[in-house]
């Protein structure tokens, strides 16, 4: 028996599309675009509604490079806290502020790849998770850029003070402001956790979500202040072991050509860290303050990578260009020391 439209001799109406289409309103035309962003639309550290970029099956090629970067930082940064630990004779606070910068990007690097965990792997999607991630990036730079500038007062003051500064500076004093350093690092990690987000308020993400606006411009300005007191203590710096190697040449009445070698080994030295920092944040920072996550994610991503890689170069800058961490290394790895470690002479430019 037939039933409905078909027993009073009407045709059935023509349902598949239509029907589909209501069954799945939010999929949409095939011609037009998804409903959500892509990874590549979205800013770093972002994760999608509902899953976002990572349901769709789409992960954008910014984020593996970054997590990339973060296991490299990772490693690097792990070797050197480990010949750091297993190495007695460098308890120096010197080594002290090193192993911090270490531990920094070496968190740093464990932040990236817990962001990228987070965004794409983690089901469900959790705010928390992801303010914690956000937290951890945070301080992890933070006590980077901070140990930066510890390890810069730290030389500036061993040159300026050299016959009282090594007497006077103990172990015990260094860890003390170290602590206090991490301390801070660890408190503006904590702001997003703490409320300091704009996962309510959309309008007021900055470039990174979850951080907003207002916290960028403000970390972004304290940035740029910190970097002018570096390269303000390296010219100082640059002053004092001129005025060094001048004091040694009139004393021997000759131009002692190992100082002069020795000043201009420091020079270049200390133009690689400056040039290698200002590379790596400036533009960074100042796209902080003008930017924020109405501007293309590109931009973003272009200037954060460099900045990530920064962590990627500290240890080759300030812990593997160093004589004592060399040694520890050939031994660990090789067993012996190369004959010219013994004849070479220690000079500033070293540290």
């Amino acid at each position: 028996m037939l039933h409905g439209p078909a027993a009073m001799g009407e045709p059935w109406p023509p349902q598949p599309q239509q029907q589909q289409q209501q069954r799945l309103p939010g999929l949409g035309n095939a011609s037009e675009p998804p409903a959500w962003p892509s990874a590549a639309a979205a800013g770093p550290g972002t994760a999608a509604p509902g899953g976002g970029a990572a349901a769709a099956g789409s992960v954008s090629p910014w984020d593996i490079a970054l997590c990339a970067t973060g296991t490299a930082v990772a490693g690097e940064n792990a070797l050197v806290l480990a010949v750091l630990f297993y190495t007695p004779s460098l308890r120096a606070p010197m080594f002290l502020l090193i192993g911090s910068l270490a531990l920094a990007d070496l968190l740093a690097g464990l932040g990236l790849v817990a962001n990228f965990a987070v965004r794409y792997l983690l089901r469900p999607p959790s705010e928390a998770a992801e303010l914690a991630a956000a937290g951890l990036l945070l301080a992890a730079f933070s006590a980077s850029v901070c140990s930066l500038l510890a390890i810069t007062v730290d030389r500036y003051l061993s040159l300026y003070n050299a016959l009282t500064y090594h007497s006077e500076r103990t172990l015990g004093f260094t860890c003390a402001m170290v602590l206090l350093m991490w301390l801070l690092c660890l408190g503006v990690g904590l702001l997003p956790l703490l409320g300091w987000n704009c996962l309510r308020d959309q309008s007021s993400c900055s470039i990174l979500r979850p951080v907003t606006k207002d916290n960028a411009a403000v970390l972004a300005v304290t940035f740029l202040l910190l970097f002018a007191l570096m390269m303000q203590l390296y010219l100082q710096i640059c002053k004092i072991a001129f005025r060094h190697a001048q004091q040694i040449a009139v004393q021997h009445q000759f131009i002692a050509t190992a100082q002069a070698t020795s000043t201009r080994k420091g020079l270049s030295t200390l133009s690689l860290i400056l040039g290698t920092f200002a590379l790596c944040w400036i533009p960074f920072a100042i796209y902080s303050l003008v930017a924020d996550s109405s501007y293309p994610a590109v931009y973003t991503y272009s200037l954060a990578l460099p900045a990530t890689c920064n962590s990627l170069i500290n240890p080759i800058i300030y812990a593997f260009r160093n004589p004592d961490i060399q040694k520890s290394l050939w031994l660990a790895c090789c067993g012996c020391i190369p004959s010219t470690f013994s004849s070479r002479p220690r000079t500033s430019s070293d540290v």
